[in-house]
C-alpha cells in the first residue's frame, strides 16, 4: 500500500506542475489587449452627437450615419488603431462610432403630408403609413366629415406619433418620428 503512495505521489505532483504552466500561459495570453473598437458593452460610453438646430439631426450626418466619440471606462486597457496600448482614465477619445442618424421607418414625411392634405379625406396618408384600419375607417366616414382630416392633417405635420399620440424620443436626443 505504502508503494502505490510513492507511485501516485509523482504522477500528481507531474499533474500539479503541468496544470500549473497551463494556468500560467492562459493567463499570458489572456492578457493580449484587443482594439479599443472591440471593447464589450459597459466597458465604454458614447457622447451624444451635437444636433443641428434646423434639421434636428448629428451635424456629422452623412448617408444615414453619424459618427460619435467614444470613451473607453477609466482603467481599461485597449489598442489603439496606431498599435499602441493605452489605459484610459475615463476621459479620452478612444475609437469613434456610427450610430444612424433618425429613428427612421423608410415613409417620406413631405409624401405623407401631400396625401394628408390631398387624399387625407379618403384615408390615403393613413394607408401609406402602414395604419390600414385608420384609412378604412377615413375612407368609409369621409375623413370623420372633415374633422378628422384636419386633426390627421395637423398631426402628420407636427410628426406626431399616430399610436395613443405618444411622443418618442431616441436614446441621441432627437425625436423619432418615423419619417426620412
Amino acid at each position: 500500500m505504502a508503494l502505490r503512495w510513492l507511485l501516485c505521489l509523482p504522477s500528481g505532483m507531474i499533474f500539479l506542475l503541468l496544470f500549473c504552466f497551463y494556468s500560467h500561459f492562459r493567463l499570458l495570453l489572456a492578457e493580449q489587449v484587443d482594439t479599443c473598437d472591440h471593447l464589450r458593452l459597459g466597458q465604454y460610453l458614447c457622447k451624444d452627437p451635437k444636433i443641428d438646430d434646423v434639421t434636428q439631426e448629428p451635424e456629422t450626418c452623412r448617408d444615414s450615419t453619424a459618427w460619435v466619440e467614444c470613451l473607453p471606462a477609466p482603467n481599461v486597457t485597449c489598442r489603439l488603431p496606431n498599435g499602441t496600448e493605452f489605459r484610459f482614465s475615463g476621459d479620452e477619445v478612444g475609437f469613434n462610432r456610427t450610430i444612424s442618424c433618425r429613428n427612421v421607418s423608410g415613409y417620406s414625411y413631405k409624401v405623407a403630408v401631400a396625401l394628408s392634405l390631398f387624399l387625407g379625406w379618403l384615408g390615403a396618408d393613413r394607408f401609406y403609413l402602414g395604419y390600414p384600419a385608420l384609412g378604412l375607417l377615413k375612407f368609409c366616414t369621409v375623413g370623420f366629415c372633415g374633422i378628422g382630416t384636419l386633426i390627421d392633417f395637423i398631426l402628420i405635420t407636427m410628426q406626431v406619433s399616430p399610436h395613443l399620440l405618444r411622443y418618442e424620443h431616441s436614446r441621441h436626443g432627437a425625436a423619432g418620428n418615423g419619417f426620412t
